[in-house]
């Protein structure tokens, strides 16, 4: 499985591609040789399937596969071998769908890993989407302050031996915290400064995250929707490589 200990700040940012195929081959062309990181999510996934992972991997990108497994343990052991077998090298799953379905998780991804001679993904957690708010989550049924509820899931995802956990960089601190060192936490939500929110409610700058403890941060529309991609990503490694 990957480390990230020793890994410069520049080459943990994670570039979201939620676009359509065109724009995520033209956006990796333009960010070749500067990311390390892009993210496949379900607006990408569910139109080109494995085929958009193989293409990405093939430009020497690592894949942060996002596909938030929920289901019945069976159903997503499946869903981790497959991904696996597709080259992800990091894979999510709902923390909620509790510790049997996380570990079925691992299970499938470690088997695929070991029968094709692969490494097996990182595997994370998602705590709470950052689209959600105390006030969202209340209407779910959640009476539990937020970070609590975060924390509650991070204790799941570790009970089930996952690698760590999703959730925004404003829990990051306290997640660093309670999981440990070694703890992957993949914080989305992150806006470099003056950037609109769009729909997320729990944000921070980069600088903010890492500081906070964050392993990787995941930028999407600041970068992906910028005049010039590669001058928005080369400016938030600067800010980075400058903390």
């Amino acid at each position: 499985m990957l480390e990230f200990a020793n890994i410069e700040p520049r080459e943990r940012v994670i570039v979201a591609l939620d676009c359509d195929m065109s724009q995520a081959l033209d956006l990796a062309d333009v960010l070749q040789g500067h990311a390390k990181w892009l993210k496949v999510g379900m607006t990408l996934y569910y139109a080109q399937g494995p085929r958009i992972v193989n293409e990405l991997k093939g430009m020497g990108y690592n894949i942060f596969l996002d596909l938030k497994f929920h289901d019945i343990p069976h159903q997503v052991r499946g869903a981790a071998a497959s991904a696996t077998r597709n080259g992800a090298d990091m894979i999510t799953m709902h923390a909620v769908g509790g510790v049997d379905m996380m570990r079925a998780a691992l299970e499938g991804a470690q088997g695929a890993a070991d029968d094709f001679g692969l490494d097996v993904p990182v595997t994370l957690g998602i705590t709470v989407l950052t689209s959600m708010d105390a006030t969202s989550l209340s209407a779910c049924g959640v009476e539990r302050p937020l970070e609590d509820q975060v924390l509650a899931m991070a204790s799941l995802a570790r009970d089930a031996g996952l690698a760590g956990v999703v959730a925004s960089p404003q829990e990051a601190s306290a997640l660093r915290a309670a999981l440990g060192p070694e703890a992957f936490i993949v914080t989305p939500g992150v806006r470099p400064a003056g950037s609109a929110r769009g729909d997320q409610q729990r944000v921070a700058t980069p600088a903010q995250a890492f500081e906070a403890g964050a392993s990787h941060i995941v930028v999407g529309r600041p970068i992906t929707e910028a005049s010039d991609p590669l001058r928005a990503f080369e400016d938030i490694a600067s800010t980075l490589q400058d903390g």
